[in-house]
């Protein structure tokens, strides 16, 4: 199973692999299709100032259907058939576009592009809509990711690969009529092509089909009560509101750098160049920004991230406003588009993941729909703006200061996302930590945001079912012992009276327990654990040795109930003040292996699915990886002494103390697991096998 934010390994999840496929193709033709149209409508133009007027025409219809279509491609989404939708849409296009090649008509041209991107328009939700569905909740940022990085960073290869076909069409004019009088058909065709092609690829994707269900579970019967239902679905759930207010507002910041970098390069004495410069460090920004924003800050709240990525898009444009040398604003534009990037991503994340099914599209079609409308009005108006304002210079304090149009509008839009960022994060906040000390938290891959000093030392032993961590928490406890070592036995659930009461219902294999409800009783458990056994015997200096803790959660109800694991994460760092181990033993094992030690009869856990606990002990590989430094990761299938003496040396080097005449003891031969009345626990065991989940 891949990681969480494994680009590659979420490409083995065959389903989404074929729609990530079809995306490519369709946002290649999308962009390959912009260039080609526009290239003829100049080709079919006249004067110099009709060409103009005809690519600022192709650039106006296609945005003009998000005004009159947005809405009812949403609702249409949710209704119908999505991959029925996305073929009909796709073969559509490529019709389209072997029409405009055909005609040679400027007039078609823009009727064809409008129905084009009207076609587009009730692709992009069907699209959007899908993913959660292909994708486990915990891997849909990763899934993002990919999409959006597959989306823009399309564009420049679709730009190198029409600059290609043009001098190939030039070279083909030399002795071809046909490609003299039709300089862009080649463009056009192969445009075509790469519509038939997502075509092709969606028609096989089963996995989308469909009739899309209410909230009741009937179907929807009146489209126009559908896309009421949507808009006040947004209107009135803080989340999603904070969500589209916050990417609206960063969607304009972009815009309005898009639409004055020609002017404010000229300010800055770079021209035509400077110009390309900027406009290319936004997008490489934005594409940076998708792809490493979330990765560095993994364990970051994502409704905290969302925010404060739109306020600090917005301080980096406030400078940029302000930055008077052109090198240094192109370096600095990267950033922008890198905060850009950050919010984009999780909010589509955010969408994707909070709203249900039966809202998704209407939901990414109106925020798809706004967001065309807000760039547009945005780039129009930016440039009169700072036309308006001009070219001025103002004494203050004996300084000239640079008062241009293209600065001050940048100016406000960085204020502007300033305050739009603050608002979103304040409807959005889920946290009562300090902003600074959960970001430190983060960047350092702490678990814990409140680690309180403690003189003792806690190692807990984690694995899947079967893994044998009962057997090694009774020799590490001897071992220890036997060096003078204060020790103390634990376990979860069940090491308190009131954990004994939770273990016996969490482990029933006939108690119903939803997987929120599962979650939130071992976070009562380990309160009271870590409350009166593990904190208590730390602060007197003791070794503490637990059989499961925190990890056992973000696997079992994480990875294999597929609940938010941030969202497991902070509960568990709320229950145990921020306590965490200074080392985590993990018993890696198949669940083949691990299951068949045991002889007794399954508990509620143990009785799940092979593919359940194969996901529960991916979510425990991943947990190591990502932490390292408190990880050992030991084969569970090496004899127990082998395994033993791996614990004992990193031990050793977590306690100094402890003198090294352990290196050459011998081991007594052991059975499997020992006898729960053998060990040494705080409480009386329940069972030997602590049953995962924990």
């Amino acid at each position: 199973m891949p990681a969480a934010h494994d680009l590659r390994g979420v490409l083995q999840i065959r389903a989404f692999r074929r729609l990530w496929i079809a995306l490519s193709f369709s946002s290649f033709g999308d962009w390959l299709g912009l260039l080609a149209t526009t290239a003829l409508a100049a080709h079919l133009s006249g004067s110099f100032a009709q060409q103009n007027f005809a690519i600022g025409g192709v650039f106006f219809v296609r945005f003009l259907p998000a005004l009159v279509f947005g809405p009812l491609a949403g609702a249409f989404a949710d209704r119908f058939d999505r991959r029925k939708t996305m073929v009909t849409c796709d073969v559509i296009r490529c019709l389209l576009l072997v029409s405009i090649a055909a005609f040679h008509s400027l007039p078609w041209l823009f009727a064809a592009s409008f129905l084009i991107e009207t076609a587009s328009l009730f692709w992009i939700p069907s699209k959007e809509a899908s993913v959660p569905n292909l994708v486990e909740r915990r891997r849909l940022e990763a899934a993002n990711q990919l999409s959006l990085i597959t989306t823009y960073g399309s564009a420049p290869v679709a730009a190198v690969f029409f600059a290609i076909l043009a001098k190939f069409n030039d070279a083909l004019a030399s002795g071809i009529h046909f490609f003299t009088t039709n300089p862009t058909d080649l463009a056009l065709y192969l445009d075509a092509a790469t519509f038939l092609v997502s075509a092709l690829t969606v028609a096989t994707l089963s996995e989308i089909s469909g009739r899309r269900l209410s909230a009741d579970g009937t179907a929807e019967t009146n489209i126009f009560r559908a896309i009421g239902e949507g808009w006040h679905f947004v209107a009135s759930t803080p989340l999603v509101r904070g969500l589209v207010i916050g990417i609206l507002g960063g969607f304009a910041a972009s815009a309005c750098v898009i639409a004055l970098a020609r002017p404010f390069s000229q300010v800055l004495g770079g021209g035509d160049a400077g110009y390309g410069l900027l406009f290319g460090a936004v997008f490489t920004g934005l594409a940076l920004g998708m792809f490493v924003g979330p990765r560095l800050l993994r364990d970051f709240s994502r409704m905290r991230l969302f925010g404060l990525a739109l306020v600090c898009g917005g301080i980096a444009l406030a400078i940029l406003a302000l930055l008077p040398n052109l090198v240094i604003a192109v370096l600095w534009t990267v950033l922008v588009g890198g905060f850009a990037g950050i919010a984009w991503v999780v909010g589509y994340t955010l969408l994707g993941g909070e709203v249900e099914d039966h809202l998704r599209g209407r939901t990414f079609a109106l925020v798809q729909s706004l967001v065309r409308v807000d760039m547009l009005l945005v780039i129009a108006a930016a440039p009169l703006i700072s036309g308006g304002i001009g070219v001025r210079r103002v004494d203050i304090a004996g300084y000239n200061l640079r008062l241009d149009g293209a600065s001050v509008t940048l100016f406000a839009a960085g204020l502007l996302g300033i305050v739009v960022g603050i608002v979103s994060y304040r409807q959005m906040d889920d946290r009562d930590v300090p902003l600074w000390r959960d970001l430190l938290a983060s960047l350092g891959r702490l678990p814990a945001v409140t680690d309180l000093p403690r003189r003792g030392t806690l190692v807990v032993f984690e694995g899947g079912d079967g893994a044998g961590k009962s057997t090694q928490v009774r020799l590490l406890t001897d071992w220890l012992r036997e060096r003078g070592m204060s020790t103390v036995v634990t376990r979860e659930p069940g090491a308190t009276d009131l954990g004994a009461r939770v273990r016996a219902l969490l482990l029933d294999p006939t108690a119903s327990v939803s997987p929120r409800s599962e979650a939130l009783l071992y976070a009562a458990d380990r309160a009271d654990h870590v409350a009166r056994i593990i904190r208590p015997a730390l602060d007197r200096g003791e070794v503490v040795v637990s059989d499961r803790y925190i990890d056992s959660t973000l696997a079992y109800q994480g990875a294999g109930r597929d609940l938010p694991v941030d969202d497991l994460a902070r509960i568990s760092r709320w229950a145990t003040d921020g306590l965490v181990p200074d080392l985590t033993v993990l018993l890696d094992v198949s669940p083949e292996t691990g299951l068949g030690r045991s002889g007794d009869a399954p508990d509620r856990l143990e009785a799940e699915s092979t593919e359940f606990h194969e996901r529960v002990r991916h979510g425990f590989r991943e947990l190591a990886e990502r932490d390292p430094n408190r990880y050992l990761v030991v084969d569970a299938t090496l004899a127990v002494d082998v395994i033993a003496g791996q614990v004992r040396a990193r031990i050793e080097k977590l306690l100094p103390a402890l003198t090294k005449a352990a290196e050459t003891e011998e081991l007594a031969t052991l059975p499997g697991d020992p006898d729960p009345a053998t060990v040494p626990m705080v409480e009386p065991s329940v069972r030997s096998n602590p049953g995962g989940g924990s």
